[in-house]
Formats: C-alpha cells, sequence, structure tokens
C-alpha cells in the first residue's frame, strides 16, 4: 500500500520560520512545498473556482510526480446542494483539466445541515469521468446507511474518513479502491496538533484497510503548524508499519 499525505493548502503565514525558511518569498512557497510534499488539497478552490490558465500555472510549478486534490466549488455542494449537478461539473472539470496530469482526487464537503440523499449523490457521481477519483466528505449522521455506501461503491467513490479531536467522525467504510482522510483538529499539545499515540492509530487503521490500495492523507490543522509536521510523522508512522509513503517533508518527523 502507498500514502500520499500532504496538507490542506499551502498559503499559511505562521508557516514562515517553522516549515517555510524566512529567505523564502512567499510567491515562491508552492515550489518550496512541492519540494518536501507529493501532494496538497487546495481548498482556495471551494470558495472561488479560478480559470483553467490559474490551474495550468499552479501545474508548471510543481514537479512532474506532485499531485493537487482539488476540493469542488461551494456553487455545487453549498448552493446547488448537489442539485442539477451538471453544469457545476463541467465548469469544475474544465478548469481543473488545467493540472493536466497533476490532477488527483476531487472532494466534495457536503453541508453539514445537509441530509442523506442518496439520489442527488448518485446523479452528481454521474457526472464526473471515471477518470476522475471523486472523494466524499458528508458531515450529517443520516448519511450513514447501506443504500449511501452502495451509492459509493458503484462509483467507486471513496467515502471521506474524517477525524477530529483524535476520533473518527465517519464510519470507517471502503468503498473503492483507493482511500482518502482529512484530519481537521488535533488532540494534543500544543493545539492543534495530533498525539503520537493518535497518528499511529490512523496509521495501523489504514494499514489494516488499504494493504492493496493507496491513500491520500491531508492535514487541515494549518494553526501553529501542525499540519506539515503532523503529515510529515503519519507517513512515517506508516512506513514504519512496512507501508509505503511518498516524500512528507524529510525531517519534520523528528520528535515524533
Amino acid at each position: 500500500m502507498s500514502v500520499t499525505a500532504g496538507t490542506s493548502g499551502w498559503q499559511y503565514r505562521d508557516w514562515r520560520g517553522t516549515f517555510y525558511p524566512p529567505g523564502v518569498p512567499q510567491r515562491r512557497w508552492l515550489e518550496y512545498y512541492a519540494g518536501q510534499f507529493a501532494t496538497v488539497e487546495n481548498n482556495g478552490t471551494f470558495y472561488r473556482l479560478p480559470p483553467q490558465e490559474t490551474f495550468a500555472s499552479w501545474r508548471d510549478r510543481v514537479p512532474a510526480d506532485f499531485v493537487m486534490t482539488v476540493k469542488a466549488s461551494r456553487y455545487l455542494t453549498h448552493v446547488r446542494r448537489l442539485r442539477d449537478p451538471a453544469e457545476p461539473v463541467r465548469r469544475l472539470l474544465e478548469a481543473a483539466a488545467g493540472l493536466g496530469d497533476r490532477l488527483g482526487p476531487v472532494l466534495l464537503q457536503l453541508p453539514p445541515d445537509l441530509r442523506a440523499a442518496p439520489q442527488l449523490l448518485r446523479e452528481c457521481l454521474r457526472r464526473f469521468p471515471a477518470a476522475v477519483r471523486v472523494a466524499v466528505e458528508p458531515r450529517h449522521e443520516s448519511w450513514w446507511t447501506d443504500e449511501v455506501r452502495d451509492v459509493l461503491a458503484a462509483a467507486d467513490a471513496a467515502l471521506c474518513w474524517a477525524d477530529r479531536a483524535g476520533s473518527a467522525v465517519t464510519p470507517l467504510w471502503r468503498t473503492a479502491g483507493w482511500g482518502y482522510l482529512r484530519l481537521h483538529e488535533g488532540d494534543g499539545v500544543p493545539w492543534p496538533g495530533y498525539r503520537e499515540a493518535t497518528l499511529s492509530a490512523w496509521a495501523e487503521r489504514i494499514t489494516a484497510t488499504w494493504g492493496d490500495g493507496d491513500v491520500y492523507v491531508y492535514f487541515n490543522n494549518d494553526q501553529n503548524g501542525a499540519a506539515p509536521r503532523d503529515a510529515a510523522r503519519l507517513a512515517a508512522a506508516v512506513t514504519r508499519r512496512g507501508g509505503a509513503a511518498e516524500r512528507a517533508w524529510p525531517g519534520g518527523d523528528a520528535g515524533g
């Protein structure tokens, strides 16, 4: 199995001096980040979908083995709430095509007050070509049903496993030939980092579930520079269990 770990975004000013060396200008942060990690989850696309030219410029700034996950626009998930998905999905895919072979999965994060709507989800997933991996992060407990699980599995879409404060907030279903995990807020000190025991537990779950697949893992606990440190520590924990991990801030797991 192989894990590709990174962070949810890269443009955090408080990472200067902890992750970004002081001498690296902000306009070069993506290039520096892509030299340390093999993936990033682009959350900015949720708030504003850039034109294809912007995606193409990101592609030109990262190495050939780097992948960028794209969080779907809030227009699809929060405004339309999955209704009439054809046009917003088309716009998303046309723009993200600028990434070429650097395009990773597309993340659909659903509103916390959106109750289960399996038929809407099924229709939305049908709009994505088979070559595009889609992860879905529901946030209302009504989604945890066999029907929803079957909808995801039929589309080879990954249920996004999610953690908050060191505990899983989603079922740990395997619904696709690949996996996706987001860690939002740790249980360690200093906040919002993760305890080593918690990261080890997640590494154990990943290797036990995805021994024959690959998994994308993103840390969304950006405050105090926790995310890059924890991503490096999680990747190291996976390798200690015999799994493979793409580059994840070599040396960044020191002390973990």
